[in-house]
């Protein structure tokens, strides 16, 4: 039969899957499905979306036939002697059974109505044929139905009872990722089909047992399927998905064979870690979407991070049942392992630095997964101690931050990838707990003048301390707002690391003095009733620097004292005083736009003023923020974050005025966009060293249980908030502004001490930690599969990929449309060349044009 031929009678067996009649499981019938089909692109797009949905709501017992007979076929050719002959047990037979499958549970997932029959078709206790039942040559299929019971006793006795149809079948796979001949080189030496090795030389195996693109190709499918089983995550809501957990995840994740955790784990590791995408270096080779390597990389990477992140939900949870996949993750040890995973994460995220050293505009980009390779990497350092401690006493923490600092900002304004830019913060507050981490920053950044555009400083010298903190001014300033829930991380950040700081440059003190200005102007601070907790995050951060380095931050003292004002002013703060401010600037504002372009002295622009303010002689009598200009307009909108004049004190953009919205009142419930993890407290060293063991690894343990176990710096609000003098008279007493107007009264004449004043009592350096709840692990998990869905749908250029065309519950997919020709997607040859040279010269310019990304047909909403 040719190609054509099969093709045709492969389809016409799908209309008449759908059809009213149910067809006998004995039928030859359901042989077509895995003799018929030659690949798996004849399965996807000869199987409609629209095939499987008639079938799924007008046939279901067909289905159900269809799914036991693929499912019954693969466990022949697992247990058959012969797998995998060509001629009595084939390969072709199990890919296909596979990738069926793969194409149909996603629209079973879909269907609410079907919950109840696929728990009980799944993961409902069923019977099945015995060894003498399976020599018999029809097709095996589930009896345990209530019409079979009044079988006759002689056929009952081919059926014995048996695990659900789901754990057999996920077990059966797994053994199918270690079978010789199939996933694994043969092995004539040995009669063992299934020989758990680990795929690749790295972590647990020194020796490599050798690969090919067909063992590679015929992994991909397998973990394809396993991932589809997975990925009933994408059809909860995102509020759900932590508590209700999926069964097929909670399954592998807690299977108790060690041999089998461990051999899955460190092949799927030294898999996607061993991968180097230089190895075969062409320009512009990230259009080469179907690359089979890197599409086998991927696929380990995601399954791997699925494994790894997923937190076992209470219900159903014994004492005994854990995450195991975590738990062996986290027990690495060996430097040598360390040092192969620390290689392999660097060398795929730093690719698209290296465009920087190329000729070619846009000829290096990101591997797609990149950002799941920064998942990877946090969940290490969260879960394994000794390896987050690795990173901090090699210095490899340096090259950690400026990579996770690199996809931040190159992603800050991006709203499709805004969840990339949370997650990088959040990694970054995770370093900064880890002990060691700050005095390590001290160490002069020599290498920065290498960096692409996007995170490049002009003329900095400094630490690697200045950069951070300057690229956290960035991201606050430069983000249009959008990263206003991360407000708290990113303060958090400098918390950790300012008590350990030396010697910041004069660029890095303007920055966190520009950040002050901004936080305690009052249209921040009375924009929000917790805009207040991030003023005092930010001055814990300056006391921290007078506290502790005092005498080797001379410049940062000089600073503060140049802004005397601002601070005598914030301690006379009161809601006239903000709301005659905020009127005043309103009124400057208008007669702006209404008046000339001329107008300057005697309603100065704050952002040209500034300098002269701090300046001028101080007054006498105490200043209220009536006479201090408040600096700046949106806090949250900001775009200029231009370093030219250095000395200059620019102002930060301020939040938001309350006359034109209030600043971060979506409340958690309303949004999982904003659900990060949840600031606690700060911590002395004395604090977490009482605290309960792996609690200072970021444990998500017990987060199921208890969220309220420490108090979150921020808290929700209502869209109606209205300041009030008593509001201001809870927290305004409590600002940590003693050290500073202790520092400002010991130096009338704006000379700093040469020592730290006797009247200033150091307080214990504290480390702000974050806590996971069930809302905030939603995030994570839709984040991780939007991630997933994405690289998808990239690969399959938007077509047949495994979710397009499904009801997708846990994130929003937006469907943008069709773009002009391309060299990707041409009209003609014609069109397709032109275009693209018009585009080359127009970007061409002598340092690089910037790379521009075209999203695919269907794209992931922020998450």
């Amino acid at each position: 039969m040719g190609a054509s031929d099969s093709k045709l009678v492969f389809k016409q067996g799908i209309f008449k899957l759908s059809e009213a009649s149910t067809i006998p499981a004995n039928d030859d019938y359901w042989k077509g499905f895995w003799e018929l089909p030659e690949s798996s692109e004849d399965v996807f797009s000869l199987f409609s979306p629209t095939d499987i949905r008639r079938t799924r709501d007008t046939s279901l017992p067909n289905l159900e036939t269809l799914i036991l007979a693929l499912t019954s076929r693969i466990f022949t050719l697992r247990h058959h002697p012969s797998f995998p002959d060509p001629d009595i047990a084939p390969e072709r037979d199990l890919l296909n059974c596979v990738r069926i499958l793969t194409r149909v549970l996603p629209f079973i997932y879909e269907a609410d109505n079907l919950d109840t029959w696929e728990e009980k078709f799944f993961w409902g206790i069923r019977r099945r044929k015995t060894r003498k039942g399976q020599l018999k040559p029809e097709v095996l299929f589930d009896e345990a139905k209530p019409e079979d019971e009044g079988k006759e006793e002689e056929q009952n006795e081919d059926f014995e009872d048996t695990k659900p149809l789901a754990e057999e079948l996920l077990d059966t796979l797994i053994d199918l990722l270690f079978f010789h001949g199939v996933t694994l080189p043969s092995n004539e030496r040995t009669n063992a089909k299934v020989s758990y090795s680990i795929w690749s030389s790295g972590v647990g195996c020194n020796t490599p047992i050798g690969s090919s693109k067909e063992l590679e190709s015929n992994r991909t499918e397998i973990l394809k399927l396993l991932l589809t089983f997975a990925s009933k995550s994408m059809y909860m809501p995102a509020n759900v998905l932590p508590t209700k957990g999926v069964k097929a995840i909670t399954y592998i994740a807690t299977c108790p064979d060690k041999q089998v955790v461990l051999s899955t784990l460190c092949s799927l590791l030294n898999s996607m870690l061993k991968y180097n995408p230089a190895s075969w270096r062409l320009p512009y080779d990230h259009v080469v979407i179907g690359d089979p390597k890197q599409i086998y990389v991927a696929t380990c990477l995601q399954f791997l991070i699925v494994l790894i992140l997923y937190p076992i939900p209470e219900e159903g949870r014994s004492p005994q049942s854990k995450n195991y996949f975590r738990h062996f993750l986290g027990r690495l040890h060996r430097p040598q392992d360390f040092q192969f995973l620390v290689d392999g994460m660097t060398r795929i995220l730093h690719q698209p630095l290296s465009a920087t050293s190329s000729y070619l505009p846009g000829s290096q980009k990101p591997l797609r997964w990149a950002p799941e390779m920064i998942m990877l990497f946090w969940e290490t350092i969260q879960c394994n101690k000794r390896f987050r401690s690795f990173i901090v006493d090699t210095d490899r923490g340096h090259d950690f931050v400026i990579l996770i600092l690199f996809y931040a900002l190159e992603n800050k304004t991006d709203p499709t990838r805004q969840g990339i830019v949370r997650m990088c913060v959040f990694v970054l507050q995770t370093l900064s707990a880890a002990d060691n981490f700050g005095t390590g920053l001290n160490k002069k950044f020599e290498r920065q003048e290498t960096l692409p555009a996007t995170i490049k400083i002009d003329h900095f010298n400094g630490t690697y301390a200045d950069f951070l903190i300057s690229s956290i001014h960035t991201l606050i300033t430069g983000s249009k707002g959008k990263l206003d829930a991360i407000y708290p991380a990113l303060l958090a950040v400098i918390n950790n690391i300012t008590a350990y700081l030396e010697n910041l440059n004069t660029l890095t003190c303007i920055k966190l003095l520009q950040l002050f200005s901004s936080m305690s102007s009052p249209s921040f601070l009375l924009a929000n009733e917790t805009n207040h907790s991030l003023l005092t995050s930010l001055l814990d951060s300056l006391n921290a620097i007078i506290e502790h380095q005092y005498e080797k931050n001379q410049r940062f003292v000089l600073v503060i004292l140049k802004n005397r004002k601002r601070f005598e002013a914030l301690r006379s703060f009161t809601l006239e005083s903000g709301q005659e401010e905020i009127e005043r600037l309103s009124q400057l504002r208008k007669d702006s736009a209404e008046g000339s372009e001329q107008t300057s002295s005697p309603h100065r622009s704050p952002r040209t003023g500034s300098m002269d303010s701090i300046r001028s002689p101080q007054s006498t009598r105490t200043p209220s923020l009536s006479n201090v200009p408040e600096e700046g307009g949106a806090f949250a909108i900001g775009d200029d974050d231009s370093d030219d004049e250095e000395h200059e004190l620019q102002p930060t953009p301020s939040q938001s005025s309350p006359s034109n919205h209030n600043s971060r009142t979506a409340s958690f419930s309303s949004s999982v966009d904003d659900a990060v993890p949840m600031q606690l407290r700060g911590m002395s060293e004395k604090a977490r060293g009482k605290m309960p063991a792996g609690q200072l690894s970021f444990s998500r343990v017990n987060s199921m249980s208890s969220m309220n176990s420490h108090t979150a710096v921020l808290t929700t609000s209502n869209g109606g908030f209205a300041p009030s003098p008593q509001w201001i008279d809870s927290w305004l007493p409590s600002l940590p502004l003693h050290t500073i107007l202790t520092l400002l009264s010991s130096s009338p004449d704006n000379k700093p001490p040469k020592t730290l004043p006797t009247s200033i009592d150091p307080t214990p350096p504290r480390i702000h930690l974050f806590e996971w709840s069930p809302l905030s692990l939603g995030w994570y998990e839709s984040l991780l599969w939007s991630f997933i869905f994405a690289s998808e749908v990239a690969v399959q250029k938007g077509t047949v990929g495994i979710w397009n065309s499904t009801a997708i519950r846990l994130f929003k997919v937006q469907t943008e449309a069709a773009k002009g020709p391309s060299l990707m997607k041409p009209m003609g040859a014609v069109d397709a060349v032109g275009s693209n040279i018009v585009q080359r010269i127009g970007s061409l310019n002598l340092r690089g044009a910037k790379d521009v990304q075209r999203a695919p047909p269907g794209t992931v909403r922020d998450v």
